[in-house]
Parts: C-alpha cells; sequence; structure tokens
C-alpha cells in the first residue's frame, strides 16, 4: 500500500490522532499498559520509534518512552495551541502527529518523556 492508502485505512481515531492532531483520552489507549517485549512502529508509515526498553510508566495515562529509536527521525515542532507552549513529535517519515515530548522523564536517560497516542502506534511482539 501508497502512503495515501495506508491513511485512508486507518481507524477513525488513529486518523484524528495522525492527521489531524488530535489526542485520545487519557487511559483509554490500548498500549497504555503494555509492557511485553517487542517494537512500536508508527501506524501510518511503519517507521520504527520505540522499543520496550525505552518505555516506563509516567503515570500521565498514555504511553510514556524516555528516548526515541536511533533510527526514528522523529521530528519536533513548537505547539502553542491550548495557551501553552509544548513541543510536540511527528513521525519524521510521514509527519503523522504522534503526540509531546515534555522535560519531566527519567534524569538516567536524559530527562525526557515522550508522551504518545495509541491511536498514532502499532505494536509488535518480539518472540
Amino acid at each position: 500500500m501508497n502512503l495515501d492508502e495506508r491513511i485512508a485505512a486507518l481507524s477513525e481515531l488513529s486518523y484524528y490522532v495522525t492527521q489531524q492532531n488530535g489526542t485520545e483520552r487519557p487511559f483509554t489507549g490500548v498500549l497504555n499498559k503494555e509492557y511485553r517485549q517487542g517494537d512500536y512502529f508508527c501506524i501510518v508509515c511503519d517507521t520504527l520509534l520505540f522499543n520496550n526498553q525505552m518505555k516506563f510508566d509516567s503515570g500521565c495515562g498514555w504511553p510514556a518512552f524516555h528516548t526515541e529509536h536511533h533510527e526514528a527521525g522523529i521530528s519536533r515542532i513548537i505547539d502553542t495551541s491550548h495557551g501553552m507552549t509544548r513541543v510536540e513529535v511527528r513521525c519524521g517519515t510521514c509527519n503523522a502527529h504522534l503526540g509531546h515530548v515534555f522535560n519531566d522523564g527519567p534524569k538516567i536517560h536524559g530527562g525526557e518523556r515522550y508522551c504518545i497516542n495509541s491511536a498514532a502506534m502499532r505494536f509488535e511482539v518480539k518472540e
């Protein structure tokens, strides 16, 4: 499938999140409490974004990661919507909206917390 076909095949929620800069409600995402060994890919283009060793339980209500995969190439954009300044993160390959990154993550890993929508990712278990 080409990128347009992949976008057309997204669920309503995944389309809203990745293409319209939306967000899922906290504590509702299927990957929030996912802790099996595996990899997290962009739901749109299948770019590897994170793996289970980068994930931690931040209690924020969305999947949280302290580091992106070295192949992810995630881009950062200043987001001033909603009356605040945040750093939006997007897939470096297809520009899909993923979530935001904050500076309240584990200090041992650099202090960042990638707050990512489950609807923006696909999880693949490692056997």
